[in-house]
């Protein structure tokens, strides 16, 4: 609700209070009995007129030629009033404002001027305006007041709807906003939890599915071995389930709440050593800063998805890490001695575009040395 609609009763008394005294007043006129019915018949058909019409047009816009219509059976009554009775009059302070109000300016204004040189021009026709020698400067003051103040009304009445046609916009375009904040939160959201559950879940899935095969075949030939690697499968599985469990109640990985993240990258090599018989070491030089979780996170989940690609794709004997400081940035360096690839084949997968974007969010970037043949380097660099 504008200030227009919240203040548009006072509008509403102002009209009831200025049309019954201009009643009042020609009932109390001296002059002939005939004149005054007219009169208030005018006054009748005007009050009418604004009550089934002009309110309406008043609060609303209206798409018809109704306004023109209905400017047209006011002038009617206002003129048939002011020349029937001197008295009536005073209904050109009701008349002017609603002209103005449900007409356009330029239309409004010769209107309103129409309807004040009514005064005088009816005072002409009763042979009364040589006695009111101020009527004519009244008049032309009447006229200017009218048009100024219409116009500077008009003008506000304006601003007002353009004003709150802006917050009507600003509102939908806060409403969009939202509403795309929560879509690129959503899918945000959705590209962390796919990176997690890569570089977590689906990774130690993938381990117990490599440790039941490899049990499988060692029942029979080397039982002693298909128990180790069976203990391999419980441990990974329960190490997924407390996993899933952070993700769920999106606290920092398991790995990192329970142990530094030297110690978490010496389990993940001594891990891939236990399950494939690569030989993979870990060499960290000097002790490390303390590091934000999130920067944490990042080299941890980066060593877990390099040490992923060894296991499956590298037929590789040895693996190394290493991790150092220089210079307020921490660099993480995964080499392996396997077959290599061609960094620039397309691969389809997800590991790597995942590692860059979570490198990114931190400020880190990543760097991938490889070719056929010559094993693989991956490198995370992050600030400390």
């Amino acid at each position: 609700m504008n200030a227009w609609e919240r203040f548009y009763w006072l509008w509403e008394v102002l009209f009831g209070v200025t049309f019954v005294a201009t009643t009042a007043l020609v009932l109390l006129d001296d002059g002939a009995t005939t004149g005054k019915t007219v009169a208030l018949l005018c006054l009748a058909g005007l009050g009418v007129t604004y009550l089934v019409r002009g309110r309406r047009l008043i609060k609303g816009p209206d798409y018809d030629h109704t306004p023109w219509l209905f400017a047209g059976v006011m002038m009617l009554f206002t003129l048939g009033a002011v020349f029937a009775s001197g008295n009536s009059s005073f209904v050109l302070f009701l008349v002017c404002p609603v002209l103005y109000m449900t007409m356009p300016t330029k239309a409004a204004s010769i209107l309103t001027t129409a309807a004040v040189l009514s005064s005088p021009a009816s005072l002409l026709v009763r042979g009364g305006l040589d006695e009111q020698p101020v009527m004519l400067p009244m008049t032309a003051i009447l006229i200017i007041f009218s048009l100024l103040a219409g116009r500077y009304t008009t003008q506000i009445i304006q601003q007002s709807k353009s004003r709150a046609a802006l917050i009507e916009q600003l509102k939908a375009s806060q409403a969009e906003v939202s509403r795309l904040s929560r879509e690129a939160g959503t899918a945000a959201e959705r590209e962390r939890m796919a990176r997690e559950i890569h570089d977590t879940l689906a990774q130690g899935f993938t381990s117990i599915v490599t440790l039941a095969q490899a049990i499988e075949s060692e029942m029979d030939t080397d039982p002693k071995a298909a128990r180790r690697h069976l203990a391999l499968a419980a441990r990974t599985a329960r190490e997924n389930l407390a996993e899933a469990r952070a993700m769920v109640a999106a606290q920092a990985p398991s790995a990192l709440a329970a142990a530094s993240l030297e110690e978490a990258l010496r389990r993940q090599a001594e891990r891939l050593t236990e399950e494939t018989g690569i030989e993979a070491s870990i060499e960290v030089d000097g002790p490390l800063p303390a590091l934000p979780m999130a920067t944490e996170v990042v080299l941890l989940r980066g060593a877990q998805e390099a040490l992923s690609n060894i296991r499956k794709h590298s037929r590789a004997t040895s693996a190394a890490l290493r991790l150092s400081t220089m210079d307020g940035r921490v660099h993480l360096a995964v080499t392996d001695d396997g077959a290599g690839f061609d960094p620039a084949a397309p691969t389809g997968g997800f590991g790597l575009s995942g590692m860059r974007a979570r490198t990114d969010q931190v400020g880190g970037i990543v760097r991938l040395t490889s070719r056929p043949g010559a094993g693989t380097k991956l490198e995370l660099e992050v600030p400390a």
